[in-house]
This record gives C-alpha cells, structure tokens and sequence, in this order.
C-alpha cells in the first residue's frame, strides 16, 4: 500500500507541477479511548460484533447506545470513520432481539438508497439471529415490500420514501409503528436548507403517525462533526432535549492535505482560454476549454435549486443606468472570452492527479460536484492510462446519482474488493457509504462546507491508516480564497447546519399530507410549529383543507390527489426519465428543474461517457428522448431573468449606504441555446427555445449606493453597472464561507438603478421557494461575508477579472460587462461606514 510521502513524490515530480500547491497541513494520528461493552447489550448482539472484530466499543459508541438504550433522544457527532454505526446498531439490534410484539423495531432513515444499501451489507454480515433487517426504497421489488410491512424488524429507507409511500399508508405499517422503538436519522448534517427542512416536517409526521398508534420512539441521529449538533437535531425533529457526544474516541491514522490550486493561463501565460493546455507528468494530456466536456460545471444545476440560470438572449443587456445583470441559482454554464486569464479546468487537473495516483495502484476517489463532472474525470482519466497500459482504464469508472440500480451496487462491490483503483464521483458516494482502505481522496472544488470537506477527506485512510487528501480549487471567488487562506479551512469550526421548518412554503404541503394521514386538530400545532396557526387559513382559502366543527375543531384534506405530490423534498421539481431513441432503454434521470437547461431539445448529453443528442423533452409527461450521437460542440442554455422587492424585514444603514433583507420574486426562462465548438469554445450558433417560465418568491440579501457614494469610490456611471456586476458576482461566490450553502443554492442581480430601491442594488438571494435561510445568514454576517469578497478581488493576481475573483459560471449576461478595479472601490465605500 503506497504512503502519503510515496503519493506526494508521486504528485510533485516534475516542473510543471511547481507552485500549484499553496500548502500542506500535516494532521496528527489520534489514539483510540476504548469504552466497554453495556451490560444491557444482548449477549448474541455483542457476540457478533466481537466476531467481526469489534472487541469493544470506543467510549463515544457506548456513551451514545447508553442514552439511546434509556430513551433519551442522542445525536453523535464524530469524524468519518469513527463507528457512528455501531453507536445506534447497539441499541437497535438489541430491541430486535425481543420482536415485535414487545416493541423492538427501528427505523433507519439515510440521505441515500446507496447508504442504506450498505448498510443492509453490514447488518447481513453481521447475521444477528431473530433480526429482519431490509430495505425499502425504489430498488425493493413490489413482492419485498409485502415481507417489509409485514415481518421486518429493522427497516433501512429515505425521507423520500417514508413521504409518498409509508406515512400516507400508515394504516398497513400499523404493526410495525405500533412497535417502533428507535427512528436512527443518519447522515443528518446532509438535511439542510430547503431538503432539511423538509425532511425536518416528514419526521414531524412520522411522530404524530406514531402517536396514533401508541408509540414514541427515541430518535438517535448520526453526524459528521458539525457546530451545535443538537440545536440541528432539535429543528429536525422538533423535540427537546438532545443529548450530544461529540468527542470523538476513534484511532485516526495520519493524514497529509494539501490544498492545490491549478495554474493561470490567457494571454498572459502564452495561451488563449479558448486554446488546449497539457499537463501531467509528460503524458501530453490535453484540457480542453472550459466550454467543453472538462467545463466542472457546464450545464449542471444543483439538484435542490429551484432557482434560474444561465445567460439571457444575445443582446439582452444594455449597458447603462437602467441596466441589470443577473447571477442565477441552480443551472448555467459559461463561455470565457478567448482573451480572459482563467485558470486550468479543475476537472482535467483533477483527472491529471486520478491518474497518477492510479499508475501508483493507490486507491483514489476523486470527487466531484456534478454528474457530467464525474463522467468527464473518469473519461479524461481512462484516454491517459490508455497511454501507459491498456489494462488500466478498465480500472476507472464514475459514479453518480442517475445510474440505474445494479449500476451503482456493481460499481461499489468493484472499489471495495479492488477491481476498480479509481473512481470519479459524485455525492452520492460521499454520504457514508463503507469505502474501506482508500489511499487517497481528490477534491475537486470546495465541496460547499467544512463538513462536506472533512467527510470526503475522510473516505480515505478509513481502517486507520496513513492517508492523503487533495482539495483541487475550482476556478471561482471561494475556492480561490481558501487555498490562499488555509486558516479557514483548519483553523476554523465546522459550520451550524442551516435549515428552516417554518418556512410556509415547506409547511403548507406537508400539513396537507398530514390532513390526509389524519385530521389536523388544534394540538397538532406543538408538533408542527408556530407557524402552523398562520398557513392553515391559507389552506383553508385555496380549499386544500376544510374545516370542520363539532366536539372539536378539525382540518380535512379535499382533493382526490395525493397531497404528498405537493412536497418536493428535494427541491428538483420532479424527475425527468432519460430514454434512448430506438431501444426505448431508460438511460437516467434529471430532475425537473435541470431539464430546462441540460435536458431541452437539441441539447448534447453525456451518460457514462456516451454523448447523446435530446430529440424532445416532454415535462409534463416527465421523458427526454436522447439520440445516440457525436456532435462536435457542446451546448449552453440561455436564460432571462428579473427581480422585484416584495417586502423588506430588516436593514441597516451603513453610513450613505444600506443592507437590507427581504422577500423578493425571480421569474425566469429559458429563451435558447449555444453551440460551442467542442475544443475551441467558438460560438457556432444560437437556437431559440419555447419553454414555460418560472417564478420563484424567495429570501434576499441586498445592498445599496447613492450616486454620490459611487461617485466617492472613483467610478464613473459609465463604469458602475460592471463594478456591481463583479461585486455581485464576488459574494455570490463567497457567501458560502459564512453559510452553509453551495454556490449553486444561491443566485443574484445586480443594477445601477433598481425600480425598487431607486439606486444601485446588489441582490443575494436564495434559490429555493420561501428562502433557505442562506441569504439571511448573509445578512448577520454580512461584514465578515462582504470584507472576504473584498479582499478576494483585490489579491486576484488576474489584471481585468478571472473566474477566480469576479467571473461566474452562471451569469445571467455572459460575464459582460465586469469591472474588477471598480468592484474593489464600490466594496471600499460600502466597509468604510462600518469600521
């Protein structure tokens, strides 16, 4: 097994790897704190794990069971690798022992039907007599499902499953609720923003469907190390108190991190952006532009925004006073122009990097942000290995959310018994999944938060060895300023998980659901919360619930329709069906909301390194038909955008200045498409586009100038619409650093004269329905947030504005115009009259 000194020769060699590494820290093994077994742990429990190994518990695993076993709610909050599993399997499998007739069942709820999958692995190995344990998710036969209703003791699911299948069918779980003693949330640091929040008001559901049948389980929740764990359990399940173990009592093997930032190329490096570059230990690789298949992000949306993106129709933009610019939440992609300095594409240094560490037989998984992403690591990768042995390429493959069922079950049984030496993933890979002995970890681009971070880096060195882990920055504000800023990314906590359950437009359909699990009554709102007493009435005018009067007052559901069908947990407005034309085969699935930028008509689609060309995309049926093709260009969806103020919550003034928060509306469209040539980036083409608009009421953080303070920072009105479009784009990027959000959950506009503050407004808004809390965590951190946008910008060695400081991925115009000097001076006058 190679070392992480070995891995680091193996990286640094040659010339053309001088200076991309901005540091390394060195992270100390940490020695074990062994606990002892409980002696309320069933002797044949306990038996099975001393055979698997586990001689005793670790301190913080016994702690945990103990305070689950007594009935107090518990969340354990502990690195990767540190046995959380073992915390609540304790407990769990001991109650399954007694059956059901004497309330020995559990739930396990997991972000992903890959964790539960794997956890189903574990609990088959470890083979505890009397225990039924199996899952219940879209992959479980319909005949499976009968023997989970009616025999299962341990039952593995996901929020989305316990929402549109279990709690509207209670009645036929009666059994299994009747006897439920433990509900395990894990993974649920991943339960944030708009997703969190949702799932925070399933689990309100799934007490109140409890309480019905005369159980109130003790919920015992998993995380990875996170600020203030339980104040996060408290908002998801909406009960106190939590208990929280947060020491981590695990071995931890030495881990070598470093930060990695790919080099700048333009003009001023001697290549065009439109131009190829080579790296990577001499094997004449090749990066295309950033507007071909190696663009990180290029037509990728998140798949919880619900927000628009993209650039608007050529000619949308008219520079001047009255002008706007927009930066979207969710989809997007970009086009540099041929003389803009950028940096190398993240995805070809990150497949530069995968495949030298698999020329090492070093164990890697490089993960990515996107699914197009982790088809191009792996696609990249696999040509170079061809260069050096035909039989490596064989041992690289992607893995994403999108695959087919036996597709990611293949794909995690050939890394764990070591077919596979590479893989490219994506988060679906990142959310616990048991990836034993792994070398080392590639990150490429900030994953969104510090806790995300320290779970992908800890995927590796997993049996408690020696590791490497490598954050590749992507070519944008934030990741810019943390390889040059590594005390805020080692010296700083985790981040507290931000989500909302009271947000009306999460609440609403959820108590919908719940009208039709069981009539509302007026107690029902300690369950649901405050909130509750406000959205009812609503309901009640738009006749999705009727009240009745009688011994008590009670709220019905109307509709024939499934109220479930209101919620989307996920915020990806419903799943769109890839099909190959011809075969009718089911290639994947892209969630509603993505579709109208990477599933239109005659968009080119990549799917396990097959390039595809959509023939038609039918959104209300849910079916995007794809044409198997070879196009030599790429395509970028063109979008159209505009904001109005709703209502103002809160402001300061900041001297001449103002912050101001509020509720805002975003209605936009998708108006066409690019064609870029594949390798030169070179527009070929425009199609015009016909597809519905949307409107988003959200939450924003804004900020605004009086003429005259534009005029004391120096700019010109000629210049301030490119100096608002760079700072806006800035924060944009940087938000993340005091939110727990990614840069593709937020979006924003910016404008010399908004309609309706009469100045020059920056806008920074939440891409979710009703806000996800992202945009008013921005406006209490708003100095510290607004001051590293700043100085981001001014120690961008770029001369005119590069991706890394004041150009983004999702510009609603096409990154025009920008004024990077003009920002910095605009961001000046704004932190003056806070100092």
């Amino acid at each position: 097994m190679p070392r992480p000194n070995d891995l680091l020769d193996v990286l640094l060699t040659g010339p053309h790897r001088t200076g991309r590494v901005t540091h390394i820290e060195s992270i100390p093994a940490r020695a074990a704190k062994p606990g002892t077994w409980p002696l309320w742990v069933d002797p044949v429990v306990r038996d099975r794990f001393m055979t698997a190994g586990i001689v005793a518990p670790w301190a913080h695993q016994a702690q945990a069971a103990a305070l689950a076993w007594s009935g107090r709610h518990v969340v354990i909050a502990t690195g990767t690798a540190s046995g959380k599993s073992l915390a609540y399997q304790l407990p769990a499998l001991t109650a399954a022992r007694t059956g059901r007739r004497l309330g020995g069942t559990t739930l396990y709820i997991s972000p992903t039907k890959a964790l539960a999958a794997d956890q189903l692995r574990s609990l088959d190995d470890l083979g505890v007599p009397g225990v039924m344990a199996t899952t219940y998710d879209g992959d479980t036969p319909i005949e499976l499902r009968d023997v989970a209703r009616t025999h299962a003791t341990y039952l593995l699911t996901n929020p989305d499953m316990l929402h549109h299948a279990v709690l509207p069918a209670h009645h036929r779980w009666a059994g299994f609720l009747r006897s439920l003693r433990f509900v395990v949330v894990d993974e649920c640091h991943g339960y944030r923003g708009v997703f969190g929040s949702h799932v925070a008001q399933v689990l309100r559901r799934l007490r109140r469907v409890c309480k019905i049948y005369g159980s109130s389980p003790t919920f015992v929740l998993a995380s990875a190390t996170t600020a203030n764990p339980a104040r996060t359990a408290e908002l998801l399940i909406g009960m106190l108190p939590i208990e929280a173990v947060t020491e981590d009592c695990s071995p931890s093997g030495a881990k070598t991190f470093l930060l990695w930032e790919p080099p700048l190329l333009g003009d001023g490096a001697g290549r065009g952006a439109r131009g190829a570059d080579t790296g990577g230990l001499g094997s004449g690789r090749t990066d295309v532009s950033s507007a071909g298949p190696a663009n990180p992000i290029s037509g990728n949306a998140n798949p919880g925004s619900t927000a628009p993106g993209g650039p608007p129709a050529a000619g949308a933009v008219v520079v001047g006073p009255g002008a706007s610019t927009t930066d979207s939440a969710g989809s997007g992609s970009w086009g540099v122009d041929g003389g803009t300095a950028r940096r190398r594409s993240v995805l070809a240094e990150t497949a530069d990097l995968l495949t030298d560490l698999v020329v090492a037989d070093a164990r890697t998984v490089a993960f990515v942000r996107s699914r197009r992403a982790a088809e191009t690591v792996a696609g990249l990768a696999r040509s170079a290995l061809s260069e050096v042995d035909a039989s490596l390429p064989d041992r690289v493959a992607s893995y994403r959310a999108g695959y087919l069922a036996y597709e990611r079950r293949s794909l995690e049984a050939a890394l764990n018994d070591g077919s596979l030496v590479g893989l490219a993933a994506t988060t679906a890979l990142e959310l616990g999944v048991d990836v034993s002995g792994l070398d080392a970890v590639l990150i490429a681009g900030w994953p969104g938060t510090r806790a995300s971070l320290w779970q992908q880096a800890g995927r590796a060195g997993r049996a408690g060895q020696e590791s490497l882990a490598v954050l590749v920055a992507s070519d944008n504000p934030l990741d810019s300023y943390l390889v040059q800023h590594p005390e805020a990314i080692f010296e700083q906590p985790v981040e507290e998980t931000v989500l909302d359950p009271d947000n009306p437009y999460v609440l609403a359909p959820h108590l919908c659901a719940a009208a039709a699990e069981r009539p509302l009554t007026v107690e029902d709102a300690a369950i649901f919360g405050p909130s509750t007493e406000d959205v009812l009435p609503t309901l009640e005018h738009r006749r999705l619930l009727r009240r009745r009067v009688k011994a008590e007052t009670t709220w019905h559901w109307t509709k024939r329709e499934r109220p479930t069908d209101l919620a989307d947990l996920r915020g990806s407005g419903g799943l769109v069906s890839l099909v190959e034309v011809g075969t009718g085969r089911v290639l994947g699935t892209v969630d509603g909301v993505r579709a109208h930028s990477t599933a239109h008509e005659g968009a080119v689609y990549v799917h396990q390194g097959d390039t595809y060309v959509i023939e038609s995309l039918d959104l209300d049926e849910g079916v995007a038909m794809a044409q198997p093709g070879a196009p030599d260009y790429t395509t970028t969806a063109r979008e159209v955008s505009t904001l109005r103020v709703l209502e103002e919550s809160a402001s300061e003034k900041w001297g001449s200045a103002r912050l101001a928060f509020g509720t805002v509306e975003v209605v936009s469209q998708v108006v066409g498409y690019l064609k870029r040539a594949l390798r030169s980036g070179e527009v070929l083409g425009e199609v015009p586009l016909d597809l519905p608009e949307r409107r988003l009421r959200t939450r924003s953080v804004w900020w605004t100038l009086p003429d005259d303070a534009i005029a004391a920072a120096g700019v010109s009105m000629a210049d301030a619409p490119g100096a608002a479009h760079a700072a806006e784009h800035a924060s944009i990027g940087i938000l993340p650093l005091v939110a727990s959000c990614d840069r593709w959950d937020i979006g924003g506009l910016s404008t010399v004269l908004h309609p309706d503050t009469g100045m020059l407004t920056v806008f920074v808004h939440d891409g979710h329905p009703g806000g996800a809390g992202f945009a008013e965590r921005g406006f209490h951190a708003a100095r510290s947030w607004l001051t590293a946008t700043r100085d981001t910008i001014a120690a961008c060695p770029c001369p005119d504005g590069c991706p890394s400081c004041v150009q983004s991925p999702k510009c609603g115009n096409g990154n025009e115009p920008l004024d990077k000097a003009g920002a910095v001076r605009l961001l000046d006058v704004l932190l003056s009259a806070t100092d």
